[in-house]
């Protein structure tokens, strides 16, 4: 089988300074890559580059052979990327915004499938309240629900694990390991080394040099740092 993502010689950061090394990786459908490391060693920039957020500095991207072009619409169709970014429409309502998505994704049963994010994310009761009225661990929990609910074939998740209780990410370390199951390539950058170990089937370390583990290896880093 064919590999969802392939970086190749990638090299990220700003104003054409890296920050960390060459990141080299291929994932293919059913595989988890965690990716660790600690703080401000270029987790989240390696990421974001991936999901096309943001230029490389030299390299390639491509996902389902199609490289990471952010205003190309096959492309974009392919990622679903969750980051730090709390963005909602403020008019619209928690279930709204999931609805949005649903159909805007062509889901069949768009209710249904809406009713059952909002059960597994803990936000029933709060479905017709705008997210400013959500609290911080409930919009994050909504960006989540945003992010599983719609169709992709690469499924970025940066520390999807902040502000989450602990019976909400064991939870999530299920989803994931499921929506890999179902034939999604996952991207998972934690700082949570339960997470990691529940779900990855191989760990990138970023660093100065970027190496691949195994999860434990990846967990003990995290441990550790």
């Amino acid at each position: 089988m064919g590999a969802v993502l392939q970086a190749t010689g990638l090299l990220v950061g700003y104003f054409r300074a890296p920050v960390c090394g060459e990141v080299s990786v291929t994932v293919h459908p059913g595989e988890v890559l965690g990716v660790v490391g600690v703080n401000g060693a270029g987790k989240s920039t390696v990421v974001r580059t991936l999901a096309g957020r943001q230029p490389a500095l030299a390299g390639d991207v491509l996902v389902q052979g199609l490289p990471a072009v952010p205003d190309a619409v096959m492309f974009r169709r392919q990622v679903s990327a969750v980051f730090d970014d709390d963005l909602f429409f403020p008019a619209l309502t928690v279930r709204e915004h999931l609805l949005l998505v649903a159909r805007g994704h062509s889901l069949d049963a768009p209710d249904q499938r809406v009713t059952a994010e909002l059960e597994f994310f803990g936000l029933r009761d709060r479905a017709d309240v705008v997210p400013e009225a959500l609290s911080s661990g409930q919009r994050r929990r909504l960006l989540l629900a945003a992010g599983l609910i719609r169709p992709s074939s690469l499924l970025i998740l940066d520390e999807p694990e902040q502000r989450l209780d602990p019976v909400m990410r064991d939870a999530l370390a299920q989803r994931i390991s499921d929506h890999a199951e179902a034939g999604a390539a996952v991207v998972l950058v934690t700082h949570d080394p339960r997470l990691l170990v529940q779900t990855a089937s191989t760990c990138l370390v970023i660093d100065d040099v970027v190496e691949q583990l195994d999860p434990d290896q990846g967990a003990a880093i995290i441990a550790g740092s």
